[in-house]
């Protein structure tokens, strides 16, 4: 029996001019994914219209809409590698696109961000960086098109790879690869280029399949929203959907946000073939717990230790559909999963104008089919996820009056200002300036470093693997010599943190927390190095001085570019 493929979903963004069209008509061409004909039927309609083929026109399925002009809806544009099956999430505008990504019409799981290389990047290539950061995409690719007008140029490329880099690391977008393409001739797109010799990763059909997909709702930290308690002869039953995770009779249970403890005494059913006792996601269920709490619609059942986040004030990313405006101070309805609650909008940071992405800061109001940065604060506690770990419990609608009038996703909790970036998880933080860029300044003579905006990462976020003056290979460990704490990057993603007594050298390369490779190839290496670390005493001394010019190569991965003034590497784009 066959088995069931994979399927990713991908948005493909970029500036109109660079070639988006073009890249997704030559993933169609090259997997073969056109209905049969199809390619005839379009170099005929171009041969009647006096124009040259191309394979943008491939996005334009029907006769009729060719002879029309018309461009239609892509969004289920879809192809297979030998890998797994693809589908393409665009739209003719920014606006259907981004109505179906806020209200869960669409579900992007990475994007493929397309510049072309000759004239570089532009506002509008800024503005679809911001599309991902506005949507939590945290798998990107950027595919720099159209190389045959740049000659096929390394230096070039770079360049537009260190301008782009500086730019999405301001809005915590970290792309995990830069791909050198020519889509209209096909260079880098299903086989590695002669004309890019130079260029040493793989080619986009092969690239993509390295995307890791989510794991399985079923997999995801337990989220069980009470939909109703029904009393039952002389069981009280607590019914709902689970939304993720797995749910088993005997299972240690938070409810939250009341915070109190219990354990699943049954899952309930209706006939002996139904009994089961172990539930999971998507699955409407009723259980009993033992201890006889006031439980109530909208509380979430989770298990301890993996609890959503509880809060009455969040910041959010909205799509507002209201016939009125959306304004600050006015009361509306706020539905996530089962919780109603009502609530207002305490600030608008930012609105977009969802046609032009033009941006106002600090405004007052949002018109209908804007997107807006907002914070909203709830009149009572709420159970929530960031919409970038759970889209499920991530996800909400706001009620005006009788409508629903707008949709939106938790992009995070509101805290105070944070002035460093932190690698987090098991219960620890570990604070770096690995991802800070460093510069000698001519007028002052001396080398100063660019702080990284700060961010916190948590388990399973892409990191900033890459800078505008530093690189780091996509598998590396951290440790910080003071403070113990060390943290592993797998895949250029965050995959845990613990602390030094618990690290064991697996050969991979390891870094301190400000960016200095460590001196370590062997277990006897690393053992030398554990020896002489806990000798140090005091981190001012000549001991300590002698150990790091031991153990440290501050440029193995860094280099320290010349400029004018440091103002001139200032960024130019934050949220």
């Amino acid at each position: 029996m066959a088995t069931e493929r994979e399927v990713l979903n991908i948005v493909v963004v970029g500036h109109v001019d660079h070639g988006k069209s073009t890249v997704i008509g030559r993933l169609l061409y090259d997997t073969h994914s056109l209905p049969e004909g199809a390619i005839e039927r379009v170099k005929r309609i171009a041969k009647e219209k006096g124009k040259p083929f191309e394979y943008a026109y491939l996005l334009d399925a029907f006769e009729e809409e060719q002879k029309q002009g018309i461009t239609i809806d892509t969004t289920q544009l879809q192809f297979r590698t030998e890998e797994r099956d693809y589908v393409i999430i665009d739209a003719p505008g920014h606006k259907e696109f981004l109505k179906n990504m806020i209200s869960g019409a669409a579900s992007a799981e990475a994007a493929l961000l397309i510049i072309d290389a000759n004239e570089g990047i532009q506002e509008q290539s800024k503005r679809h960086g911001y599309i991902l950061s506005l949507l939590g995409i945290q798998k990107a690719y950027v595919l720099i098109n159209k190389m045959d007008l740049i000659d096929y140029s390394e230096a070039k490329f770079n360049e537009i790879k260190r301008e782009m880099n500086e730019f999405l690391h301001n809005l915590h977008v970290f792309p995990l690869k830069y791909i050198p393409i020519s889509a209209f001739y096909g260079e880098n797109m299903i086989a590695p280029s002669a004309k890019m010799p130079w260029y040493k990763g793989e080619p986009i059909l092969k690239a993509i399949d390295l995307f890791e997909k989510d794991t399985g709702l079923e997999t995801k930290p337990l989220r069980f929203p009470i939909q109703d308690v029904y009393k039952f002869d002389n069981r009280r039953i607590v019914a709902g959907r689970i939304e993720t995770g797995t749910l088993k009779a005997g299972d240690q249970i938070l409810i939250s946000p009341s915070n109190k403890l219990t354990k699943v005494k049954t899952i309930e059913y209706w006939a002996e073939r139904d009994k089961r006792d172990s539930v999971s996601a998507g699955m409407s269920v009723g259980i009993t717990v033992e201890d006889e709490f006031f439980n109530q619609r909208g509380e979430f059942i989770v298990h301890p230790g993996q609890a959503a986040i509880t809060a009455d004030t969040f910041k959010a990313n909205i799509f507002w559909m209201g016939k009125a405006e959306l304004v600050k101070g006015k009361e509306y309805k706020l539905k996530l999963a089962t919780q109603e609650v009502e609530c207002e909008i305490s600030s608008i940071v930012k609105v977009i104008d969802a046609t032009t992405l033009e941006t106002i800061e600090n405004a007052a109001l949002v018109k209908t089919n804007d997107v807006a940065e907002v914070v909203i604060r709830a009149k009572k506690q709420l159970c929530f996820d960031e919409f970038r770990n759970n889209q499920l419990t991530g996800r909400f609608v706001i009620v005006d009056g009788y409508d629903v009038s707008g949709g939106g996703i938790v992009s995070g909790v509101v805290k105070e200002l944070q002035t460093v970036s932190k690698l987090a998880g098991g219960g620890l933080e570990l604070v770096v300036s690995c991802f800070d860029d460093y510069f000698y300044v001519l007028a002052e003579g001396t080398v100063r470093k660019l702080a990284a905006r700060p961010h916190t990462f948590a388990n399973g976020d892409i990191v900033a693997v890459a800078g505008k003056t530093y690189e780091y290979p996509g598998d590396f460990d951290i440790i910080d010599l003071q403070s113990g704490i060390t943290a592993s990057i797998r895949k250029a993603k965050l995959a845990g943190v613990d602390t030094l007594d618990k690290y064991t050298f697996t050969g991979v390369p390891a870094i301190d927390s400000r960016g200095a490779c460590l001196r370590l190839a062997t277990a006897e290496d690393f053992a030398a190095f554990s020896r002489e670390l806990a000798a140090i005493s005091d981190w001012q001394g000549k001991q300590a001085s002698s150990f790091t010019n031991k153990w440290l190569d501050f440029v193995k991965y860094r280099n320290i570019p010349v400029v004018a003034t440091l103002a001139a590497e200032s960024a130019d784009y934050h949220i």
